[in-house]
């Protein structure tokens, strides 16, 4: 019996128990195929070809998988050729299993690394931050716009992208409400991508589960950038301060930031000033896109807001013709 029909045999009778998670699909001089799957989406299949001279020469060797991208495979594939080279003369393919193993246990983001690769490339710019923390299986991500800046632990599950990603934020030094609202509105999207709706309209189309790691950064950072030079849209004047140290925590104060429906923002004195005066007729617009201004602060209605309006107008001119009459 050669070499390589010796290796074959070993082959056949440990690979699944020695490298844990895999599947011999094929184990014959013309080809050794295994699949290696940790999860549906941490999956390789690494094939084995061998040259007339094997093993004195590396064997041939590739890598394929259904969810993992062709560009981190291409450079796995280099790496595995480096260690394959280091047992020239002796049997390689153990080796290189238990490599590719050990590369899926060790590096859980593999599974996302298309999308990692889509957002260093399109979205984070500038100062931002994006660091891979593989012993974690997590991201962090810091976006600074300015003199303001947010920072999000992710952390991608396991079972990832049949669950969604979770967020931890780190710090941050925008207003109380942005900070909740970011936290809020990110989760909620990592949920309407892995969860279908609770009502489904007859014209929706099928449901699909999708990753979610992508549209939560995308999210933020596009958040991060709309609201650090936002103006008030009654007053015109910039919402936020220039110096993130003057930040109003006062909910109540004149200079708090309200975030209406739409998403545009005015200072708590602009919009109470806004919201009170007339006109009144079908509510109260945004400036800016002419939407209907919704506030948890503000729930009048437009007759009711129009009748207390009136109320405080007709006081005013019974003390202003008591003024006039004691002068």
């Amino acid at each position: 019996m050669g070499i390589l029909e010796t290796e074959l045999a070993e082959l056949r009778q440990c690979v699944p128990n020695v490298i844990a998670d895999s599947t011999v699909e094929a184990c014959v001089p013309a080809m050794v195929r295994v699949n290696i799957e940790r999860t549906k989406y941490k999956q390789m299949v690494a094939c084995f070809q061998f040259g007339p001279d094997y093993p004195n020469s590396r064997a041939l060797i590739e890598l394929k998988s259904r969810h993992i991208s062709d560009k981190l495979l291409d450079g796995l594939t280099k790496l595995c050729e480096e260690e394959a080279d280091k047992y020239l003369g002796k049997p390689q393919v153990l080796n290189v299993l238990r490599f590719v193993r050990t590369f899926i246990d060790e590096n859980p983001l593999c599974c996302c690394s298309d999308e990692i690769s889509t957002i260093k490339r399109k979205l984070i710019a500038g100062s931002d931050e994006l660091k891979l923390k593989q012993r974690s299986s997590s991201v962090v991500l810091k976006v600074i716009q300015g003199v303001y800046f947010i920072r999000y632990n992710i952390v991608v599950p396991e079972n990832y992208p049949d669950k969604q990603v979770s967020l931890e934020e780190k710090g941050c030094n925008f207003p109380a409400l942005f900070k909740r609202w970011f936290l809020a509105q990110a989760n909620e999207i990592a949920r309407q991508c892995v969860v279908p709706p609770a009502k489904k309209r007859p014209k929706d189309p099928p449901f699909v589960l999708k990753p979610s790691l992508e549209p939560v950064i995308s999210f933020l950072i596009s958040e991060v950038r709309k609201y650090v030079d936002m103006e008030c849209k009654f007053c015109k004047q910039n919402a936020l301060p220039l110096d993130p140290k003057e930040v109003v925590s006062d909910e109540s104060s004149p200079y708090h930031v309200e975030r209406v429906y739409c998403g545009h923002v005015y200072h708590n004195k602009c919009l109470d000033t806004y919201i009170r005066t007339p006109p009144f007729q079908e509510g109260k617009k945004c400036h800016t896109c002419g939407l209907r201004i919704y506030h948890d602060k503000w729930k009048l209605t437009p007759e009711t807001a129009e009748a207390r309006w009136a109320h405080k107008q007709a006081k005013q001119r019974e003390l202003d013709e008591v003024v006039d009459f004691l002068t």
